[in-house]
């Protein structure tokens, strides 16, 4: 009795040291956290009842604030798929508009006419009627014109182009970035090198339009080289990517391929300390 009490002693003097580092690994300061993506604007459907058209928008839930990437083209409908998709305009806290194209701008105001309590980062193309017009709904508004970081681990590359200016936005997950684009005119592979500058990390997935309509098979097959060659392990491309191109990803991506759409929600985690 006496040899089975000490060797039960010995085993939990033992073990006790493992337990603790496991639990030390586990809690360093930071805790898991779902960032959640919901595609609200597309010119492709995911989720059946959803209408589409030419344009992009997406909402951001989970992280500091909660952040509305580019407003579509049209406004009512816009709403409309906030209403089916039950998520609540009032929600927003921050507006992003990637550039000064209809298809990215079209749907702010009637958004800000549901809820103008938010702060609208827009890139410095916007013309001086176009800002005017947001203040007047009572948004606050600031102009981008270099990197920055908008709330605990979201920033904006900051205006990139030249004939047309544009900003993605940059997530800082769990698994690597998250790099989510407008219509990337100033180059898809150029919008991901920069995201590489600003937070020097592997990119875990980049979604948004890639603006690839017009280029050969040849420069989609080097853009989906140079994905590998910077280490984006995901792709989502949409919108104005191109049907050609976006069926290229899927092949070259496999299950890595993320299919976009209206209705698409990606839930990612992040860590926050």
């Amino acid at each position: 009795m006496m040899k089975k009490h000490m060797m039960i002693t010995t085993c939990l003097v033992l073990l006790a040291p493992v337990h603790y580092i496991a639990a030390s690994e586990e809690s360093p300061g930071q805790q898991k956290k779902t960032v959640t993506i919901t595609i609200l604007y597309d010119n492709y459907v995911f989720t059946e009842g959803l209408k589409t058209d030419w344009g992009f928008s997406c909402i951001l839930q989970g992280t500091e604030k909660t952040i509305l990437f580019d407003t579509g083209t049209k406004g009512d409908l816009l709403l409309e798929n906030f209403e089916k998709l039950k998520v609540n305009p009032k929600d927003v806290e921050v507006v992003v508009i990637s550039h000064n194209h209809r298809d990215h701008t079209g749907g702010l105001l009637s958004f800000l006419g549901k809820n103008s309590d938010v702060l609208v980062y827009l890139p410095p193309s916007c013309s001086e009627s176009f800002i005017q017009q947001v203040k007047e709904t009572g948004a606050n508004v600031k102009i981008v014109n270099a990197p920055i970081e908008i709330c605990k681990g979201v920033h904006l590359t900051g205006p990139m182009g030249e004939q047309i200016i544009e900003q993605s936005m940059i997530l800082d997950m769990a698994e690597g970035t998250v790099v989510i684009t407008g219509c990337a005119h100033p180059g898809i592979v150029e919008i991901v090198r920069k995201s590489k500058e600003i937070l020097p990390k592997n990119v875990h997935l980049v979604l948004g339009g890639f603006h690839l309509t017009r280029k050969s098979d040849v420069e989609i097959e080097q853009i989906i080289s140079a994905f590998r060659k910077l280490g984006v392990k995901k792709a989502g491309p949409t919108h104005c990517t191109g049907n050609q191109a976006i069926q290229m990803f899927k092949k070259a991506y496999g299950p890595d391929f993320v299919q976009m759409g209206v209705g698409r929600t990606l839930k990612i985690e992040a860590l926050s300390k």
